[in-house]
């Protein structure tokens, strides 16, 4: 399976596209002044305990304030708090970490009251991003993930990926790490350090344990609330955490993006950063790529994915539903158990693609067309779970019920991806009237004209829906070709399948926009 990577920045936001083997998986959109990202270390402030939810609530500078339970402390809490306030009010030399001596860990069945009080400072990581009406969600079991080792400050334990099918690998990598870990760190061992030589582990856990210590130099005197140790943007925790052998392109269309990305790619797989290049085409990127046509066949209410079968997708505040239809498909099976089967095993591959592209959390409900053979229904169950397994996040797949219905949970750790894909028409706006189409094309007409008689070019851009594109540039004696003798203008015509039908822009031959 091959995977492509495309990164489109604009000035605004970076929209991220996972493609396996041509087809959209995994969609990010990121704003370029993104906050609270999951990952993200700050130094916060509590507001207010809530005994009755075992729970605080703590200041790290969001609009609702993030929500820390009890079972997220962590059992070394009292020492990453100790540590801190140590490092925090002491003049001299910050003590060594991996020589403080660490304190007994918290009850497991405490209360919150026992361990922190109003107005204490702590640290805390991100494990939600703010959702709905909801703040973001804490947790104070402190990891920071590298690309093969994720180090755990004030733990001793040395865990290996179940992911790891061989035995002897998990053996001696557990052997590896032990012998290279310093004390007071934990270390979990990442599925992709399967086959990796000491030499990169050591130099990979060296950085993590620099950039953990070397955070506390600079926290001394800060003003509450702290931004402590930032996690990686979201292009690079994403080449992080995916980056493999199957990749076999990255295309960027921004200079300091990539940059940033070969800079990544060169410390966690050297060989890999020729597959890094640069687009500088005058189609949009992902329009290049049939990324926004597979956008809008791929979010919205229906989805159809196989012979007239479709996906109807619901989503309310609790959990998501999703209902399988056979649609005209059932005029070509032999018989209803046939059809169902096979429109079952069909639609398990795109509601695997949906659950990753959508990012959908918490409750999933699938009813899958009825089936009464038991070998089927264990068939579609054994399937959803095959193809789940390229998901990185965690999740749960229940057996279908007697009525059909799967249930799945997955983990929600920031907003869904919603995007709306129905327009509204750029003339009426939405009236249902609009000046007659034909005159459209007079209309563009004008527009250049009106351009030209302000500021004399020899070459436009002219940038509309491919329907009428193709309208403009017909025929040996097309419509552009009259425009160009008439004006003593070249005039370049691309066509933009994403823009409304009506919709039109002008550029000159450095790609900005003529606004009259």
């Amino acid at each position: 399976m091959s995977k492509e990577l495309i990164i489109d920045a604009t000035s605004s936001d970076i929209n991220i596209a996972l493609l396996e083997d041509k087809k959209l998986v995994e969609l990010t959109k990121e704003k370029s002044n993104l906050q609270f990202a999951v990952g993200d270390i700050y130094l916060g402030r509590v507001r207010k305990l809530m005994p009755g939810l075992n729970a605080a609530f703590v200041d790290i500078g969001s609009e609702k304030d993030a929500f820390l339970h009890y079972l997220d402390l962590g059992p070394q809490f009292r020492s990453l708090h100790k540590y801190l306030d140590t490092c925090l009010h002491r003049k001299g030399k910050i003590p060594s970490f991996q020589k403080f001596r660490r304190e007994k860990d918290i009850n497991k069945d405490g209360i919150i009251t026992d361990v922190i009080t109003a107005g204490q400072t702590v640290m805390v990581q991100i494990a939600k991003e703010p959702i709905s009406t909801k703040g973001p969600r804490l947790t104070s079991e402190i990891s920071i993930a590298g690309r093969n080792l994720v180090l755990i400050p004030f733990s001793e334990k040395v865990s290996v990926s179940q992911k790891i099918e061989s035995v002897e690998e998990r053996n001696r990598l557990k052997a590896l790490v032990s012998s290279i870990k310093p004390p007071n760190y934990g270390i979990i061992v990442r599925t992709v350090a399967e086959g990796k030589k000491v030499k990169d582990l050591d130099t990979e856990l060296r950085n993590l344990i620099r950039k953990w210590e070397s955070a506390f130099e600079g926290a001394r005197g800060v003003k509450l609330p702290y931004l402590f140790i930032s996690e990686l943007n979201r292009t690079s925790a994403l080449l992080r955490d995916i980056l493999n052998v199957s990749f076999n392109s990255i295309h960027v269309n921004n200079e300091t993006i990539l940059r940033e990305v070969k800079d990544f790619i060169s410390t966690i797989a050297p060989e890999k950063e020729k597959i890094v290049k640069y687009y500088n085409g005058k189609v949009p990127l992902f329009e290049y790529f049939g990324i926004e046509k597979q956008i809008k066949a791929s979010f919205g209410k229906t989805v159809s994915f196989k012979n007239g079968a479709y996906l109807i997708i619901e989503h309310t505040e609790a959990l998501h539903v999703i209902d399988v239809n056979s649609g005209n498909r059932s005029k070509n099976a032999s018989d209803q158990e046939t059809n169902a089967f096979e429109t079952n095993y069909a639609a398990a591959e795109e509601i695997a693609r949906q659950l990753r592209l959508r990012d959908m959390g918490g409750i999933i409900v699938i009813d899958f067309i009825d089936m009464k053979q038991s070998d089927h229904k264990q068939q579609i169950n054994e399937r959803m779970k095959q193809l789940m397994e390229k998901d990185r996040a965690k999740h749960s797949i229940l057996p279908l019920s007697k009525f059909g219905l799967m249930q799945i949970t997955r983990q929600r750790v920031r907003p869904e991806m919603n995007i709306n894909t129905t327009e509204k028409c750029p003339t009426c706006q939405g009236t249902g009237q609009i000046s007659p189409s034909i005159l459209f094309v007079d209309k563009i007409e004008n527009h250049i004209a009106s351009v030209l008689e302000k500021q004399k070019y020899n070459k436009l851009i002219l940038k509309v829906h491919s329907y009428v594109a193709a309208f403009i540039n017909k025929g040996l004696f097309s419509v552009r070709l009259k425009w160009r003798l008439k004006y003593k203008c070249k005039i370049k015509v691309i066509p933009v399948s994403s823009y409304d039908f009506l919709e039109y822009h002008l550029y000159d031959k450095n790609g900005e926009e003529i606004v009259l």
